[in-house]
């Protein structure tokens, strides 16, 4: 029963305590008020149709006891001018109604049927919807039958509109002032929950935790735990800086060395090994840094990726742009992108013969698609891949043309810091791989 009704249940945690709170309300003050309606509305209409029995039942009564029908006639209309009731008689018997008339609504005219059958004997039928003013009650005398017409004011209580005008009124005001107050406790979780996002995204909005003293100590700790996530940032960044700094100054005295050297190979084969120290200890900054200094900013999507895709052509790289869509505007760290576009590519490349890049646009989720016509990673590998440092393939040497196992770490990083994720899957086009970097609008 809980699993049918959970789609039509809201989802947000506002309207949850929304509905925790105004439903117990509702349904508590429509069962009172069902309850006291029926209750005294019923008792008030049964005392009052009583009272107009005892008048028809006198009536009834002197009728019966005079001699001829013409007197009975006279005394009866003008007994029933007295009571202020409605009177015909004599009456044919084609007139009498064969069963009662009731509106299925009239709770009130239920009761006042009984009453009227309780209190008086030979009665034919009560018609409560031939005149919605009044009720006519159709009975036996020994001068014929009669048909009484009783104003509808007399036997039966009046509506309670002041009741439910009332009622409405109050529920209304009541479930306000909770939705003033709901939504005074709840904003600032809602607030903290868009701060958090944002970090998530490499954004750093303002927040100042307020509230409840539960939210506050909630803000207080994201904000805590915020600042120590950037001193650890910058303070691995700038010691990752100086370590590059510090190898890069030996390399390049090894550099300016070897090139005073008479050039062979194995003046070649050091000139390399160099250049590849210097890859790597680029690589590795770049995996540590990740870009996190960088702000995000408005950025043109499609155009991004064709300069990506253009310098990838001059390199002498086999991509080409695929079909997609195309956007004009988005939040973005556009070097970390960058980056992470060009390490799947690089990957992409050097595994496989053909490379397509393209973008996919959809209400919340932007993605960039790399595919390639290469032999793919393996289904039960791909979140090994994901790891940094490893390369599935291990004869594969860094030094021949491979990395060091940190292309797709970087890209999964990135796409994580603007709150999206990367995904490794099959490629339907072009049989390969694809990676898809998947990033939140």
């Amino acid at each position: 029963m809980a699993s049918r009704l959970k789609p039509f249940l809201p989802r947000s945690l506002f309207g949850r305590a929304a509905l925790i709170l105004v439903l117990p309300v509702v349904v508590v003050q429509l069962i009172v008020s069902i309850a006291f309606i029926q209750r005294h509305f019923d008792g008030v209409t049964r005392q009052m149709t009583g009272g107009v029995s005892i008048e028809i039942r006198y009536i009834r009564a002197r009728v019966d006891a005079v001699e001829t029908q013409a007197q009975a006639q006279a005394l009866a209309y003008d007994l029933t001018r007295g009571l202020d009731l409605g009177l015909k008689f004599p009456l044919d018997a084609a007139e009498i109604p064969q069963t009662d008339s009731r509106a299925w609504f009239d709770y009130a005219g239920r009761a006042v049927a009984l009453t009227l059958y309780e209190r008086l004997s030979g009665v034919r039928a009560v018609d409560l919807t031939s005149n919605p003013l009044a009720v006519q009650v159709y009975m036996d005398t020994n001068k014929g039958p009669i048909r009484f017409e009783i104003k509808r004011s007399r036997i039966s209580a009046s509506n309670p509109h002041q009741l439910l005008v009332w009622m409405v009124f109050t529920s209304a005001l009541m479930t306000f002032i909770a939705y003033i107050f709901l939504r005074n406790q709840l904003s600032p979780v809602t607030r903290l929950a868009r701060a958090a996002d944002a970090f998530g995204k490499g954004q750093t909005v303002p927040y100042t935790p307020r509230g409840a003293t539960e939210v506050r100590a909630a803000g207080n700790a994201f904000l805590n735990m915020r600042a120590r996530i950037e001193r650890q940032i910058e303070s691995r960044t700038q010691m990752l800086s100086g370590v590059s700094h510090d190898l890069r100054t030996p390399l390049t005295r090894l550099k300016l060395g070897l090139s005073f050297l008479p050039e062979d190979d194995d003046t070649r084969a050091l000139q390399q090994d160099v250049a590849d120290m210097e890859r790597l200890v680029d690589e590795f900054l770049s995996f540590a840094r990740g870009d996190a200094m960088e702000e995000a900013e408005p950025v043109d999507p499609t155009a991004l990726l064709h300069h990506i895709v253009d310098n990838a052509i001059r390199m002498g790289q086999p991509v080409t742009l695929g079909p997609g869509d195309a956007l004009d505007f988005a939040k973005l760290r556009p070097q970390a992108i960058t980056r992470a576009l060009e390490n799947l590519i690089g990957n992409a490349v050097r595994h496989a013969k053909r490379v397509e890049v393209s973008l996919q646009v959809s209400d919340r989720v932007l993605r960039f698609i790399v595919e390639d016509d290469g032999p793919g990673i393996a289904k039960d590998r791909r979140d090994e891949a994901l790891e940094p440092f490893k390369r599935l393939d291990p004869a594969r040497n860094p030094n021949k043309g491979g990395g060091v196992g940190l292309g797709l770490s970087i890209a999964s990083d990135i796409a994580r810091s603007h709150g999206g994720a990367l995904r490794l899957g099959d490629s339907e086009r072009l049989g390969g791989l694809r990676a898809e970097i998947s990033v939140a609008r």
